[in-house]
């Protein structure tokens, strides 16, 4: 193990950081969202005043000072040096060792033939018999249905979640099978995924094609190409590593790639950052001319091709699981009366009128799906939606959190 000089400053990264109890004491888990290693550093919570320390102006020496005088926790330089040497170890410091896995990681990604499936083994099946028995059951409870406002042959997109199919898979089946008809013409799947660990760019793109256990749905590289040539190709790629992990376009892939019979098809992966900057400042996305020359150069793509959108995207998450209060039966209320507002202007296909109802109230609900969702509006407009389902999935064991999801046709 290399330690770090007593002298070197510490700069901790943008990390995971989950608390959890252990033999009834409180401690957090620190772990890098990149998954870059294995490993994972546990504190205790108390000295979770060490993490807003470490930002890089101070050394192990110094950590230890202003920790005593700030916050009265002692932790002598020694074993402060040991504490720091692990967040070093587990890749968690912004220094040059992160910045050289970083690079190893990335290259070997891109050296592979395809982008394995991330999900696969933990959030579904590995192996593509059993992956069919889960598919298969869950479909098996969607009854035969009248033909909705949509009609079948009219679909060019739809949103799907990107929760786990334990959670709900009902709603994956529900908007998926009333889909299938697009979903087994189109030549061309635009998948617009959350990105849950990005940076601040918007679009993060890659050219790697997309694994599932029932073999390789290829990148439509071409396009990928060109669009990065719209948002430069420095900004389109920074957050590239993100896809390696990201299980939002992974898992609506595998119900793409299941529910075309198994056959491949041209895909455009393209995970979406975070809106925060648009909500909480004066810009709107309809004014950003990198977004809007992005959704152009998707819209010409997809012009004169069978092509389907799909905005693999969660809603609501609230409650103590996420930072909040544990729900009571009114918060719900309200979170329920908040989702049927976002619903009723995807289904009148009103991008604007989507992004507004969440930057009114702050995104009080954390919308998670907020920019694929809106941007899937956006290329495929004038557009209008069906709701086929809406659920609300617990989120934690005490039943005080919510997930609230959706499946939604577009036509």
């Amino acid at each position: 193990m290399t330690t770090l000089k007593q002298t070197q400053l510490a700069r901790l990264r943008l990390i995971d950081i989950r608390p959890y109890e252990q033999d009834g004491r409180p401690y957090l888990l620190l772990r890098d969202p990149l998954q870059l290693t294995g490993q994972a550093v546990t504190i205790p919570q108390q000295l979770a005043p060490l993490l807003m320390l470490c930002d890089g102006t101070r050394d192990i020496k110094a950590l230890s000072a202003a920790l005593a005088v700030r916050y009265g926790l002692r932790v002598e330089p020694d074993v402060m040096a040991e504490l720091v040497d692990a967040l070093d170890e587990a890749l968690l410091l912004d220094n040059e060792r992160f910045f050289e896995a970083r690079e190893q990681v990335l290259n070997d990604y891109r050296q592979a033939p395809f982008r394995p499936p991330s999900s696969a083994g933990q959030s579904y099946p590995a192996d593509a018999d059993e992956l069919d028995l889960v598919l298969r059951r869950y479909l098996n409870t969607v009854n035969e249905q009248d033909d909705g406002e949509i009609d079948a042959g009219d679909v060019r997109g739809l949103v799907s979640p990107h929760i786990d199919y334990m959670r709900g898979g009902l709603t994956y089946a529900r908007v998926w099978k009333r889909a299938e008809e697009a979903v087994r013409a189109a030549d061309l799947v635009v998948l617009l995924g959350t990105n849950h660990q990005g940076g601040d760019n918007m679009l993060t793109l890659t050219r790697q094609h997309y694994a599932t256990p029932y073999g390789i749905l290829p990148t439509a590289r071409d396009v990928v190409d060109g669009l990065a040539d719209v948002l430069g190709h420095q900004a389109a790629f920074a957050d590239e590593l993100c896809h390696r992990i990201e299980h939002s376009i992974d898992l609506a892939a595998v119900w793409l790639h299941y529910m075309r019979g198994k056959l491949e098809c041209e895909v455009v992966p393209i995970l979406c950052g975070s809106f925060a900057h648009f909500v909480e400042g004066d810009e709107n996305p309809a004014s950003d001319p990198t977004l809007n020359s992005a959704i152009d150069a998707l819209r010409q793509a997809i012009d004169g091709r069978r092509a389907l959108v799909v905005a693999a995207a969660d809603l609501a998450h609230v409650g103590s699981a996420f930072g909040g209060r544990p729900l009571d039966l009114g918060s719900r209320v309200q979170m329920q009366a908040a989702d049927c507002k976002l619903i009723e202007q995807m289904c009148a296909g009103d991008a604007e009128g989507f992004f507004t109802a969440v930057k009114d109230d702050g995104d009080r609900y954390n919308v998670c799906g907020l920019s694929p969702i809106y941007l899937a509006m956006r290329i495929l407009a004038p557009v209008r939606g069906e709701q086929i389902i809406y659920d609300r999935c617990p989120a934690d064991q005490n039943g005080t959190s919510l997930v609230s999801i959706c499946g939604i046709l577009f036509a």
